[in-house]
């Protein structure tokens, strides 16, 4: 936008980094009900990973192996049969963002969980999150999902080693139950967030989309726990707005023969916006972004791990399926705790060097792996501490996985987007990723069997450069609104229409005067005790 534009917005920064506190482990104690929320909303990750972890133990079972006529023996049938849940849900996740826009966040997650299942959830949950959340706790909310999603893993690998003694761990003695047990078992997360989200509130920013303002400043009051008419309210409600409305008018002159309000029209606009991902350099940024992310993200190799952790320790050196299957117990354990500091620290640290520490880690865990597999392939026998150094290497891959690739991939795809596409770039981030995750799911067994450790080498290059595009092609998000990821992608003022009607959207609704004074600036000293009025009232609760 023009040099006023640029100057609201960043009076509009300066107001609210006066108002907000800090980020960190205490800001999600002062934010305490919209973790409450978006902790709740999350169960939508244990089903996914749940989902994900618990048919690589079922794999290694030899009741399922006699059930599949020796599919499970090879490579390519393997594959099949794995990454088929993958391209259901690639389904699910690009279908998912017309039903979080015409239905809202919030009854679209109820849709998904009663059919479309994982794949929908892995992009509405996020996007449900990321627009029920203060800029400053964002990052970590959202990762609760990747939290969630390697607390389902840890548990499905478990309960996978549990049940792998139910009856005997020969093809022999062991029953169908030792297989059928943990499949049966996903159900239940799924009920209780079905239910649970009946009484979750809406996304403000959905309801303001949809002219239901009273209902969106109450709902945002709320989430903050402040009253509706404190400045902090005012503003961040006359922002989502502004850009709301900035966006309806954009469309409205561009497709003024679609505003009637009519069925066909509702779904011809909402295939309108999809299109308008395409149709800018700064919104095909974010497209490149999003969609990029997700495909380093899987070509990190992590669900080659998840899915094929018992063939790749035995690979290693270890033989027994009881030892693989408790070596794969720890991969759960270690990704789920090395996720926790993200949650804690992402809001502080920031995207960028927390994914491109974790990728050069993880592209060194790969290398190494490579080395050790190359020099003693066929000697682990007489050779088992290169084999544990090998597996310890594993483990400290997917650790560098937790804290970085697994939460920020999926904070970035919830929060790069404006008001009117957000649903659909988060679709189409989501749908990048389960792809991605189809192809590495099918095609990780011929590479183990057929070029064994270079499938490591691949993996490690393919890392190396995901930490290069981040660095040198995503911008840094931490702390910024929603609102303010146009001036970041460099989408506003693309002509000066757009930079007057923002504008003259800015006087109309009032946030320009909020923004030039008629409010006075907020005293440094007034700014922290109202934080500190917030973080004394969180701690109480907890």
């Amino acid at each position: 936008m023009g040099a006023t534009a640029h100057t609201a917005h960043e009076a509009a920064l300066e107001r609210r980094q006066a108002l907000m506190g800090k980020s960190g482990a205490r800001a999600i104690l002062t934010n305490f009900k919209v973790f409450r929320i978006a902790a709740f909303a999350c169960i939508g990750g244990v089903l996914y990973g749940y989902n994900q972890g618990m048919f690589s133990g079922i794999l290694a079972m030899p009741s399922f192996g006699k059930h599949t006529d020796g599919y499970i023996d090879k490579p390519s049938l393997k594959g099949w049969l794995t990454a088929i849940l993958e391209l259901g849900a690639w389904f699910g996740a690009l279908s998912s963002g017309i039903l979080a826009e015409i239905l809202s966040r919030k009854y679209g997650i109820l849709v998904v969980t009663g059919g479309i299942g994982v794949g929908g959830l892995s992009m509405i949950v996020p996007l449900y999150v990321s627009e029920c959340a203060p800029p400053e706790v964002r990052g970590a909310l959202v990762a609760l999902q990747q939290l969630a999603i390697t607390f389902g893993i840890m548990i499905s690998f478990w309960i996978d080693y549990g049940c792998n003694y139910i009856g005997g761990t020969t093809v022999e003695t062991q029953k169908d139950a030792a297989w059928l047990v943990p499949i049966c078992l996903q159900i239940l997360p799924a009920v209780i967030l079905f239910v649970g989200m009946i009484w979750m509130p809406f996304s403000p920013r959905w309801l303001i989309h949809h002219d239901r303002e009273d209902e969106a400043r109450a709902n945002l009051a709320s989430l903050r726990e402040l009253s509706p008419d404190h400045e902090l309210i005012q503003l961040e409600f006359l922002e989502i707005k502004a850009q709301s409305l900035f966006e309806k008018r954009s469309v409205a002159e561009k497709f003024p023969t679609l505003q009637q309000q009519t069925a066909i029209n509702t779904i011809k606009l909402q295939f309108a916006a999809i299109k308008s991902l395409f149709e800018s350099k700064a919104m095909f940024r974010r497209v490149v972004v999003a969609t990029v992310t997700m495909f380093f993200q899987q070509w990190t190799g992590i669900n080659a791990v998840l899915y094929y952790a018992p063939s790749i320790f035995s690979q290693l050196g270890l033989s027994s399926n009881t030892t693989s299957l408790l070596a794969t117990g720890v991969v759960g354990i270690v990704m789920f705790i090395a996720t926790i500091p993200a949650v804690l620290w992402i809001d502080r640290l920031g995207r960028k060097p927390v994914l491109t520490i974790g990728a050069i880690g993880m592209a060194l865990c790969h290398f190494i792996i490579a080395v050790i597999l190359a020099r003693n392939i066929d000697n682990f026998d007489s050779h088992q501490g290169a084999g544990w150094a090998a597996v310890v290497m594993v483990w400290l891959f997917v650790v560098h996985f937790g804290y970085s690739w697994g939460p920020c991939a999926w904070i970035i795809i919830a929060e790069v987007w404006p008001l009117s596409t957000r649903p659909y770039g988060v679709s189409l981030g989501a749908s990048s990723n389960w792809m991605n995750n189809f192809i590495v799911g099918q095609v990780t067994p011929d590479m183990l069997s057929g070029i064994t450790y270079g499938t490591y080498i691949i993996f490690g290059l393919l890392t190396s450069i995901g930490a290069a595009f981040i660095w040198f092609f995503t911008p840094e998000t931490k702390r910024l609104s929603l609102e303010e990821m146009d001036i970041i992608f460099g989408s506003e003022g693309t002509a000066q229409a757009d930079t007057e009607r923002m504008l003259e959207i800015n006087r109309e609704i009032g946030l320009s005067a909020l923004l030039e004074g008629n409010l006075s600036p907020i005293p440094e000293d007034e700014a922290r005790s109202h934080v500190d009025e917030k973080e004394k009232s969180a701690e109480l609760a907890a």
